[in-house]
């Protein structure tokens, strides 16, 4: 059965108001070697051996999985 992981992040351009909160929480507790952190989702979806499994993936990343306006996203596909 197909299995695949998908990762959705903010687009580099946009500031990732989590990902700032957490870098200065990091920072406070003594990790001042973090430099950066951003948020994403990370998604497993277990497909049906028949069809595409990529194309299936990426029509529901473009529907639903993430907003393309202010995400980006990959996917990898285990068989």
């Amino acid at each position: 059965m197909p299995k695949a992981k998908v990762y959705i992040t903010l687009k580099p351009s946009l500031l990732d108001a989590q990902g700032r909160v957490l870098l200065n929480a990091l920072q406070q507790l003594g990790f001042e070697t973090v430099q950066e952190v951003r948020v994403g989702k990370y998604l497993e979806i277990a497909l049906q051996p028949d069809g595409d499994p990529r194309a299936q993936v990426e029509a529901m990343c473009q529907k639903l999985l993430a907003n393309p306006v202010i995400e980006q996203y990959r996917y990898e596909i285990e068989e």
